[in-house]
C-alpha cells in the first residue's frame, strides 16, 4: 500500500476522537509555541523598562494580523482544496493547488514588503501610534516587512501539510522557527543592545529557518511536493482559493483593523493603556492557542471525509471538538480570572498598565469559553466550501460587534468601554453564530453515498 492510499484510509477510517486528536497534538504544540513566541517578544522588550517600547509592539501587530490575514487566505483557501481533493482521490488538481497557493503567497509578501516601505513614518502613524511610540514601532515595522515573504510562505506550507494529514512535519517547521526566535530574543534584544528591532530580527529570523524545514517535509511522508512547474496561475485555481480563503482573509483583516481601533480608542489613555492592551491581546492569543490547535486537527478530518462524502464523520467531529473546547476554554478562564495582575506584571511591572490590564483580561475571560462553538463552527464551513455563512461568521467578532463596540462604549463608559468591548462582542458573536451552524448540521442527518464536486 502506498503512502497516500495509507493516509486516505487513515482518514476515513479511524475513529473520530482518536483521529482528531492525533492529528491536534503537533497542532496544538505549534500554536502553543508560536503564541510563547509573540509573547516573548513582549517580555523581552518590557525589560527595556518603557511603556512606549511595549505599546509599540501592539501598534505593529495590526501589521502582522495582514501578513497572517494574506497567509491564511492562500493557506487555507488552497489546504480545504487540497484535502477535498486528497478525499476525492485526485491528486494531480492536489498538486497544482499546492504550488498555485504557495508561490502566489510569496509574491504577495514581496509585494507588501515594497508598499509598506515607502513610507514607514506615515504607514505607523495610521496604525495609531502617539509620538513617543512612533520611532520604536516605525524600527520594528520596517524590519517585520522585510520578513514578510518568509512568513507568508511558512505560513501557507504549515496550512498545506495539516491539510494533507501531516500536522507533525508542520509543528517541526514552526516550532523549530519559534523556539530559535525565543532563542535569539535576549540575545538580539538585550545583548547585542538592538533593543526592539532585534525582536523583529528574531522574528524574520525564525520564520527563514521555519520556510526551509516545512520545504524539506513536503519531500517526506508522501506529501505534496511544491515544484513550480506545477503552477497553475487560473480562474479555477484562484476562485477555489478565494472559496477556501476568503473567510480567514476575514477574519484576519478585519482583526488587523479591530487592533488599530482598538490602539486609537486606547491611545486616548495613554501609552500605558496601549501598553496594558497590547499585554492583554497576547495572553487571550496564548489562552486560545491550544483551542484553535484542537480545531486544526479537526480540520483535516472534515475535509477528507466530506470529499469521500463521510457526512456522520464530519457532524461527529464537529460535536466532540465543541465539548472538549468549551470545558477546556472554561478552565483557562477561571485560572486568567483568578491570576490576571500576576499575568499581566509578568510582561509589564507598571501599576498603571496592571490596573487597566487586568480588568480588561478579567473581562475577556469571563466570555471566553463561548468562542468554542464559535470557532469550530467557522473552521468546519470554511473547510467544506461553505463560502457565504463562513465569511459573515469571520467577520462576525471584530467586523460586525467588536469594532462597532470599541468605537461606541468608550464615548460612554471612558476607559471600561475599551476593556469591556471584546467580551461585548464575544456574546453577541456566539447569539449570531448559533442558528448558522445548526442549520448546516440539520442537513448532515445521514451519510450519503457520493462525494459533492470539488
Amino acid at each position: 500500500m502506498d503512502a497516500q492510499e495509507q493516509k486516505y484510509r487513515e482518514m476515513t477510517e479511524t475513529p473520530v476522537p482518536q483521529l482528531i486528536l492525533k492529528l491536534a497534538v503537533p497542532c496544538i504544540i505549534s500554536m502553543l509555541v508560536t503564541a510563547f513566541y509573540n509573547m516573548a517578544d513582549t517580555f523581552f522588550i518590557g525589560m527595556l523598562r518603557s511603556n512606549s517600547a511595549t505599546g509599540a509592539v501592539g501598534i505593529v501587530f495590526s501589521v502582522m494580523a495582514v501578513i497572517q490575514a494574506i497567509s491564511f487566505f492562500f493557506g487555507h483557501g488552497s489546504g480545504n482544496y487540497i484535502a477535498r481533493c486528497l478525499g476525492h482521490r485526485d491528486l494531480e488538481s492536489a498538486e497544482h493547488m499546492a504550488a498555485t497557493g504557495f508561490f502566489a503567497a510569496v509574491l504577495c509578501g514581496i509585494v507588501l514588503c515594497v508598499l509598506g516601505s515607502i513610507n514607514i513614518q506615515a504607514l505607523t502613524r495610521l496604525l495609531g501610534a502617539t509620538e513617543t511610540i512612533l520611532p520604536y514601532a516605525a524600527a520594528y515595522l520596517q524590519i517585520i516587512l522585510y520578513g514578510a515573504p518568509f512568513m507568508m510562505g511558512a505560513l501557507v506550507l504549515n496550512n498545506h501539510l495539516r491539510f494533507e494529514g501531516s500536522a507533525f512535519y508542520g509543528m517541526l517547521g514552526i516550532t523549530s522557527g519559534a523556539i530559535l526566535n525565543i532563542i535569539l530574543d535576549p540575545i538580539l534584544i538585550l545583548g547585542a543592545g538592538l533593543g526592539i528591532a532585534g525582536a523583529a530580527w528574531a522574528t524574520i529570523i525564525g520564520q527563514g529557518v521555519s520556510l526551509i524545514i516545512l520545504l524539506a517535509g513536503t519531500m517526506r511522508g508522501g506529501n505534496i511536493r511544491i515544484r513550480i512547474s506545477a503552477v497553475r496561475f487560473n480562474a479555477h485555481y484562484f476562485s477555489n482559493i478565494v472559496k477556501g480563503g476568503l473567510p480567514s482573509l476575514a477574519r484576519q483583516g478585519l482583526a488587523s483593523f479591530a487592533t488599530i481601533c482598538l490602539n486609537r480608542a486606547a491611545g486616548i489613555y495613554g501609552d500605558a493603556a496601549i501598553a496594558a492592551m497590547s499585554v492583554v491581546q497576547r495572553i487571550m492569543m496564548f489562552s486560545g492557542s491550544a483551542m484553535i490547535g484542537f480545531g486544526q486537527g479537526f480540520q483535516p478530518v472534515c475535509g477528507f471525509c466530506y470529499g469521500a462524502g463521510l457526512y456522520r464523520r464530519v457532524r461527529e467531529g464537529f460535536r466532540f471538538c465543541v465539548k472538549s473546547s468549551t470545558a477546556f476554554l472554561l478552565a483557562v478562564g477561571a485560572v486568567a480570572v483568578i491570576l490576571a495582575p500576576q499575568l499581566i506584571a509578568l510582561f509589564r511591572d507598571d501599576p498603571e498598565v496592571i490596573r487597566i490590564g487586568a480588568l480588561a483580561l478579567r473581562l475577556q475571560c469571563c466570555t471566553l469559553f463561548l468562542s468554542g462553538w464559535v470557532v469550530m463552527s467557522n473552521m468546519m464551513l470554511q473547510t467544506i466550501g461553505r463560502t457565504v455563512p463562513a465569511t459573515f461568521l469571520a467577520m462576525a467578532r471584530q467586523g460586525l460587534f467588536f469594532i462597532p463596540a470599541v468605537m461606541i462604549l468608550p464615548a460612554l463608559l471612558g476607559l471600561f468601554g475599551v476593556q469591556i468591548s471584546q467580551a461585548v462582542a464575544d456574546v453577541f458573536t456566539f447569539i449570531f453564530a448559533v442558528p448558522i451552524q445548526l442549520r448546516v448540521l440539520r442537513e448532515f442527518e445521514h451519510d450519503r453515498d457520493a462525494a459533492p464536486e470539488l
